[in-house]
C-alpha cells in the first residue's frame, strides 16, 4: 500500500471519528449524483438529522479506500458514531420503521413517509451534431 493511499484512509478514518454522523456518497446533498445516495439524504433530511458528508466522486482512491476500511462495497455508506449503519436499503428500511431516528437520537415524524428518490441533480446531456 502506498504512503498516498494511507494518507487518505487516515483522512476518511479522522472524517469518521471527528463527526457522529457522516455519509459518504456519490455526489453532494444538495447535488446526489446517484438515486441511492439522493434517498440516503432524503430519510436523513426528513428527520432534521445534521450530518457531514463526503463526495466519493472527485477521486476513486477514496471509495477504494472506504471499502477497504468498512468492508462495505456499496456507495453511499452512512456512519454512526464512528460505526458503519450500512447503505441506502438499510437506512431506508431504518428510517421507516423508525429505527434511524432512535439511532439518531432524533424524534421520528408523526406520519414517516417511504422516502422516495428525488430528482437526482443530472447535468444536461451534451449533444453535439455532426450530421450536417
Amino acid at each position: 500500500m502506498s504512503e498516498q493511499s494511507n494518507q487518505i484512509r487516515d483522512a476518511i478514518a479522522q472524517a469518521i471519528g471527528d463527526n457522529p454522523l457522516i455519509l459518504f456518497m456519490k455526489g453532494t446533498p444538495e447535488q446526489p449524483m446517484c438515486g441511492f445516495s439522493a434517498r440516503t439524504v432524503a430519510a436523513l433530511q426528513a428527520l432534521n438529522a445534521p450530518f457531514a458528508a463526503v463526495d466519493v466522486l472527485p477521486d476513486p482512491r477514496i471509495r477504494q479506500e472506504l471499502s477497504a476500511l468498512s468492508q462495505g462495497p456499496t456507495i453511499p455508506q452512512l456512519f454512526v458514531n464512528g460505526e458503519l449503519v450500512g447503505g441506502c436499503d438499510i437506512v431506508t428500511e431504518m428510517y421507516e420503521s423508525g429505527e434511524l431516528a432512535e439511532t439518531l437520537g432524533v424524534d421520528q415524524p408523526a406520519a414517516a413517509e417511504p422516502v422516495d428518490e428525488p430528482a437526482v441533480g443530472a447535468r444536461p446531456m451534451g449533444i453535439e451534431n455532426r450530421l450536417s
